[in-house]
């Protein structure tokens, strides 16, 4: 396939090749990326957040960052860490946010278990990356204008953000309230939501579960965040008082921000992890808001709305100027002001972008994303089921310009999902406060060097255990040691503890999807239909899927039941934004990149062509593309898993014993 049947006629009648722009918010860090119709990245720009504790060791002493370099083989004073520990260092396409300016970082952490963002960081970083795309776009244009190619051109914008985390700002002025929002990952919530608990009838805990699909009684969702900040913070209550108060997450801050019409909005994927919205009604409920003592007279909350339909123009914030060069701004400005403008038009919760972007769009189809946690989702389709087995009930995508499509894909899809807190994390830790490891990429080989955890069980619950133990309480153990033990021993334990917390994830939403109380489907292929089924596979991204090692011992912690296969496209959050963005076109005429989610599937994994003829080798995506199978035996299986349950009922309840004794 030549790059000319990817041509079309644009609105001016020129040809150009289209494109899709993806903004893509993660906890550590911004980036953009432009995709074609094959799903590969035309231009990408990234900005690495730094953070309090970089931003101190940076101003305390530049001696350990000259040693890091050193241990790493850099001469590049500019390298951080990312959550998984890898190594980044500054290039054309990858910013890292300046230490040595005075400047706020933007992740801090102000206490132990609190994180915190700034708004305004985010929003300026975001923009940055637009710009640089626009800047690569301009001089890369020019070259194909002149070697008589068609320039290319971006059709619309999709938004993939971090969940639940909680944003505040003025209705009046448009600036936040506060000069940070509470990360997804904060802990500071841990009293409220105890409370909240102890105070609520085990029968009325059952009926907000079935309401939300959220056990309510965790830090993790943005409904406890915001009653701590009415509760806690002055200028917050203020607002709430005066009617002044926007609440909402990244997504509906980016964009509101972002806009012409600065419109308010979110859509089901983020809104469904506020603890706010109810999953039949996709809209908020009067009796979740008043559980939380929230009137909904004195606060703005965005319109819940789809993931994939129009929200309404781009424009560059004014605020974000003084960030900016004036080539950047100039861009920007021109971009805001094309005729006609660049609608943005998909919004998807990061991890349900992940699912969209693995192409999982079929029930049954499961995936894992190994970032700064793990976050497994099973595409359960139009079936809302309520987990019984600490899974998660979330949407999963919304893209009703499909409705006339077959395969139900027009209508909600939802998902159940399971989240560990602490995943690429562990690494990190072992790197920077074990100094088992120079760099994360070590952590394979030095963990496969053993064959075995040696009798070693690693719980890495830092701020807790998330699905499917959901105990706040909980705390990072490591047990089982004695003078056999080495590092390799604590290194493959620390993987094993990130592999064994996605099994017990799997096994849970298993036994939701086929009914079953008492069977480990992991372990039993209890008839043909199981054997059958999408669940047998478990798609992988992020960045510990990039590790060989640490996949094989996934797929061996798993068994013989489900392969675990790595996705082909290594920024598949963001390429799920850039589908969604792409869907909401209503008509096929105006889904010029993908006529449907059929169509995605031929031109990112086939390269175009029709299934059963071959593509050529230059339009496929595969080059990550691997499968691991288990190699583990029964028996060495199923001793792991005994020692995992055991440690981890020893690693419950932790901080509250303590607080008793």
């Amino acid at each position: 396939m030549t790059e000319k049947e990817l041509v079309i006629k644009s609105d001016t009648e020129k040809e150009v090749v289209p494109l899709v722009a993806a903004i893509d918010v993660g906890t550590t860090s911004s980036r953009v990326i432009l995709f074609n119709r094959l799903g590969q990245e035309i231009s990408k720009h990234q900005i690495e957040y730094s953070t309090s504790a970089s931003h101190s060791a940076y101003s305390a002493s530049g001696e350990r960052r000259l040693e890091e370099n050193k241990t790493n083989g850099s001469s590049n004073e500019q390298t951080i860490f990312s959550a998984e520990g890898i190594a980044i260092e500054a290039t054309e396409y990858l910013e890292i946010e300046d230490l040595e300016k005075d400047v706020e970082p933007t992740l801090r952490f102000p206490k132990p278990g609190w994180v915190e963002c700034k708004p305004m960081n985010i929003l300026e970083n975001v923009v940055q990356c637009f710009a640089a795309n626009l800047i690569t776009m301009d001089r890369v244009n020019g070259d194909r204008v002149s070697n008589g190619l068609p320039p290319y051109r971006i059709k619309c914008i999709g938004i993939a953000n971090m969940r639940e985390t909680t944003l505040v700002w003025s209705k009046k002025t448009g600036k936040p309230l506060i000069d940070y929002g509470i990360v997804w990952n904060d802990v500071r919530t841990t009293e409220i939501v105890q409370k909240k608990k102890d105070e609520t009838p085990e029968e009325y805990q059952e009926h907000l579960r079935e309401l939300t699909g959220l056990p309510l009684f965790s830090t993790y969702f943005s409904c406890s965040k915001l009653r701590w900040l009415l509760d806690n913070i002055p200028e917050v209550t203020k607002a709430y008082e005066e009617n002044d108060l926007v609440f909402g997450t990244v997504d509906t801050w980016l964009i509101a921000n972002l806009t012409h019409n600065n419109v308010l909005v979110t859509d089901v994927t983020n809104a469904c992890r506020t603890g706010f919205m109810n999953l039949n009604t996709k809209d908020y409920d009067d009796e979740l808001l008043d559980y939380w003592n929230i009137d909904k007279a004195k606060i703005h909350l965005p319109k819940i709305v789809s993931s994939s339909e129009y929200y309404g123009n781009f424009v560059v914030p004014e605020c974000t100027k003084k960030s900016l060069t004036s080539t950047a701004w100039d861009l920007l400005s021109a971009f805001s002001q094309r005729v006609p403008p660049v609608p943005i038009q998909g919004c998807l919760g990061d991890q349900s972008a992940s699912l969209v972007g693995q192409l999982a769009f079929k029930p049954g189809s499961a995936k894992c994303t190994y970032g700064t946690g793990c976050f497994l989702l099973y595409n359960t389709g139009t079936t809302k089921l309520i987990s019984k087995h600490g899974a998660l009930t979330t949407f999963a995508y919304w893209f009703p310009q499909l409705e006339n499509e077959e395969n139900d894909y027009g209508k909600p899809h939802y998902a159940l999902e399971g989240s560990v807190a602490v995943a690429g994390a562990v690494v990190q830790w072992l790197r920077d406060n074990l100094r088992l490891i120079p760099r994360a990429e070590d952590v394979g080989p030095l963990a496969s060097a053993v064959p075995n955890s040696g009798g070693v069980v690693f719980v890495p619950a830092f701020s807790g255990l998330f699905a499917p133990y959901w105990d706040p309480d909980a705390r990072a153990t490591i047990m089982g040691m004695s003078q056999y033990t080495t590092a390799s021993h604590i290194a493959r334990a620390a993987v094993e503890g990130v592999c064994f917390q996605a099994r017990a994830i799997l096994k849970a939403m298993s036994s939701d999807a086929f009914g079953s109380e008492d069977k480990d489907f992991l372990e039993e292929v209890v008839d043909e239909t199981y054997e059958k089924t999408l669940l047998s596979t478990l798609a992988v991204d992020g960045g510990m899927s990039r590790s060989d090692e640490v996949m094989q011992i996934q797929a061996d912690i798993l068994g013989p039941c489900v392969k675990v296969r790595r996705s082909p496209t290594s920024e598949c959050t963001a390429l799920g934004a850039a589908i969604a963005a792409a869907m909401a076109f209503k008509t096929d005429e105006e889904r010029i990149l993908w006529k449907n989610l059929k169509d995605v599937k031929k031109w990112v994994f086939y390269g175009g062509v029709e299934k059963g003829e071959k593509a050529p080798p230059s339009t496929t995506n595969d080059t990550d593309l691997k499968v691991f199978i288990s190699k583990s035996s029964d028996k060495s299986r199923r001793k792991g898993w005994k020692m995992w349950e055991t440690a981890i009922e020893k690693s419950k309840g932790w901080m509250n014993e303590i607080q008793l004794s």
